[in-house]
């Protein structure tokens, strides 16, 4: 059974290298497959170059959507990992 999940999030920090890479580490541990959207581009979440390609700076709005058996608990960690770095 295949699900899908989707949220919102704030960045309180640019998403340069470093939160990039954990939020590639924290989508690699799901079996999902998880994306992250911001200003009409859409990438995957297990691609740090992707990520940082975003551009996406602090104060900005990005969504984290993922499908697959655990998409839920996919989207709840990339969400608490972006909410929470600084």
């Amino acid at each position: 059974m295949s699900a899908s999940s989707e949220a919102t999030v704030i960045l309180p920090a640019d998403l340069h290298a470093r939160p990039a890479g954990a939020l590639v580490r924290a989508a690699a541990g799901f079996v999902s497959t998880v994306e992250i959207r911001y200003e009409g581009k859409q990438v995957s979440a297990r691609s740090v170059l992707g990520v940082m390609g975003l551009n996406a700076r602090a104060g900005s709005s990005v969504q984290v959507h993922a499908t697959g058996d655990d998409a839920a608990a996919a989207v709840s960690a990339v969400v608490a990992l972006l909410s929470a770095y600084e």
